[in-house]
Formats: C-alpha cells, structure tokens, sequence
C-alpha cells in the first residue's frame, strides 16, 4: 500500500520474499504427505525437506547431517543450552559463560540453570558492544562446559570476536554455541571458521516465515533431547516436520547464499546514507555499537533531548523501533546499551533503524527527512 510506513525494522522480522512463498505453497496444498509415511506423497516431502537442509547446511559450511529443525531460534538456543548442560550433567564441568548482552532465550535459560546449581558467569563489554577478551580469558577455566556468545547484536550490530572466544573455549574443552540468529544472511557465516560447535539460526531473520529456524549441531557433540516422542531430526526435535515452513527456510537460505555478496554492500551503503543525513542535520546524534565492525544493515542512534519512542511516536512515516522485538517493550531502556555503558539519558534517546533486501532509497532519504523532522518539533 502506498500510505504504509517505510519499513526500516528488518532486525525485528524481514519480510517473507515472494520467492520463498512461490517454493512453499505447494506443500500446503498438493504436496500434502507426511515425511514419516512410505508412499509416494510421504517420500516427496521427505524429499523436499532433506533438500532443504542441505541448502541451510550449504549457507553456514556444514554438513546436512548437523542441520536441526526448530520451530524458532529460541527453541534452538533452549536445545543448544539445555541440552548440552543434561549432556554434562554428574561431569566436572559446572560453569557456563555468556555475555551480558545475550538475547532473552539465552540469557533467561542460563538464570534458571543457575538456579538448578550452575555457575553462569555473564562477561561484560565496551562501549562498542564487544566482549571485553581480557574477561573472557579469566573466566574461561577447565571448569567451563559451555560458552555461548552472540555472532551478532540485534540493538546494535556489534560482531564478536566469536572465533577468538571458541579459541579460548576449545583451549579448555568446553563447546561453543553461537547466536547467529541476527546474523544469517547479513554476513558471511561459516560454522568452521567460527569455531561454532553449536548455532542457531532463525528464519524470519532472512526472509523466512515466522515460526522455523534451525540448530547447528556439529558431528560428535553429544546433546540431550528437552522434548520426548519419536526420534525426527536425529531424535533431537520430535514431532512431524512442517514441511512448509522447513521448504520456505530452505528457499531462503539458498537465496542469502547467492545474494549476500551483492546484498551486504548495498545495505552498508543505504545504512551509511542514512546516518550521514541525520548526522549531518541534528547535532549531538551518537552512533551506537562498533563503527566498523558491525552488522551492514544495521543503524543504532541515540537522539538528542529527546527519548527514541517519541521520535519515532512523532515520525509516523517510519517503522522502527527503540530496541529488540524481544525485550520489554514500551518505553523500557534497553538493558544491552546499559551494558555498554551509555547514560539513561542516552539510551532512552536510542532508535533502532535496520535496513532489508527490499528498502529502497527513495525510501532512506524519505525516512531522514521524517526523522529529523520529528526530531525538530520535539526539540523546539
């Protein structure tokens, strides 16, 4: 519709590409068979999603046999987490690490761990968003089983140094689990350059539908089932696959593995675009998170003497938002620029702007101008 607002919240979901929808309708209607089944409707669907994780194996440098399929990231983390703690369990290793700006799945289920008896140790970070490394070699000690660390900030953007951090990990023997849920499909991510023994990903991220992701499990990692019933995705995820969905998250995936080189610049450079109007127009703006090392799509800026919901409240041209989608919403400051430091003040003038595949930049400069306008009238 022409009076809908200018989408620039890619970070909270993408839009479905119609592409993805064109290879999934089928299996909603005609192709309507049961992978478990043996006959020839059960075979085509069995087909179709082993096809599928090869392509989301193929997008992240694994093999289809370490591909899991989740209903959601969150699931993944959960499994992830609380299936390698049930694997370690009545074993030396009680601590768990991760880092204070973890999304909600991550760093909620480790709280409860910790509750069950496990040390979770939560590294704090810089001004940029990156895991302080000097407090990640103290902490990493024999006594850890598990660190997981996010590839990539959904406020912010901020990249971790992950591969650094797994090499600490692995030096001790633990695993490492990667939130790549933010990442996939912005950046190039490939689980053995990462040193990921664990990743998730989350389909509605990369313009999937909601309600599929999947978990990287590498071969050897020994996890626990947290769900009981049949043995489907390795005994790991019971239930009957949604075909569809699992169909829609292979399309996507085979997608961002042809595009991401052409997309990435494009994104950084309609990010970059935006940033220099509304610097240049409203004096005192801040970027937050890393100024190089960060997601393409993505543009953190705290507006000044001003709180970032009611600039956006004002700016009704634009869809954007203060923070995650998964944190308290309303007008809660976030908790990750907490983290890194940044004053009340700051924080609450934060807005989160994430461009996609299918911002325009007509669109950008639209959006620029709404925004410092919004921001004007609430500054007079």
């Amino acid at each position: 519709m022409n009076d809908s607002p200018i989408y620039l919240d890619c970070n909270a979901i993408t839009p479905v590409d119609p592409r993805v929808v064109e290879a999934a309708l089928p299996y909603f209607t005609a192709h309507c068979g049961n992978p478990s089944s043996d006959h020839a409707y059960g075979r085509r669907a069995k087909a179709a999603v082993e096809a599928a994780r090869a392509e989301v194996a193929a997008l992240i440098g694994a093999t289809p046999a370490e591909i899991v399929f989740t209903g959601c990231a969150t699931e993944a983390n959960n499994l992830a987490l609380l299936g390698a703690a049930r694997a370690a369990r009545g074993g030396p290793r009680r601590t768990l690490v991760t880092s204070a700006i973890e999304h909600p799945s991550v760093l909620n289920l480790l709280r409860h761990l910790a509750r069950e008896g496990w040390s979770v140790v939560e590294l704090p970070v810089d001004a940029t968003g990156r895991v302080r490394m000097d407090r990640a070699q103290s902490a990493v000690t024999v006594d850890v089983a598990l660190v997981s660390v996010m590839l990539a900030n959904n406020e912010t953007g901020s990249l971790q140094d992950v591969r650094a951090i797994a090499g600490l990990a692995h030096a001790r023997g633990a695993l490492m689990h990667v939130d790549a849920a933010q990442a996939v499909g912005k950046v190039a991510v490939d689980v053995n350059a990462l040193g990921a023994d664990l990743l998730t990903l989350a389909g509605h991220k990369f313009y999937a539908p909601k309600g599929i992701g999947a978990l990287y499990v590498r071969s050897g990692v020994a996890l626990e089932p947290i769900q009981h019933g049949a043995g489907h995705e390795h005994g790991l995820r019971p239930g009957t696959e949604n075909v569809p969905h699992v169909v829609a998250l292979g399309e996507a995936a085979r997608l961002a593995r042809t595009a991401l080189a052409q997309e990435a610049p494009r994104m950084a450079a309609l990010r970059d675009r935006l940033h220099r109007q509304l610097a240049a127009a409203i004096p005192g703006l801040e970027l937050n998170g890393h100024p190089t090392e960060r997601l393409p799509n993505t543009l953190n800026v705290s507006f000044p003497a001003a709180a970032g919901w009611d600039v956006l409240a004002a700016a009704a041209g634009v869809a954007a938002s203060t923070g995650s989608a998964c944190h308290a919403g309303g007008q809660a400051t976030s908790g990750v620029l907490a983290a890194m430091g940044l004053t009340p003040e700051a924080a609450a003038g934060a807005v989160r702007l994430s461009v996609g595949r299918f911002t325009a930049e007509a669109e950008i400069d639209a959006a620029a101008h709404a925004l410092i306008g919004a921001w004007k009238r609430l500054a007079e």
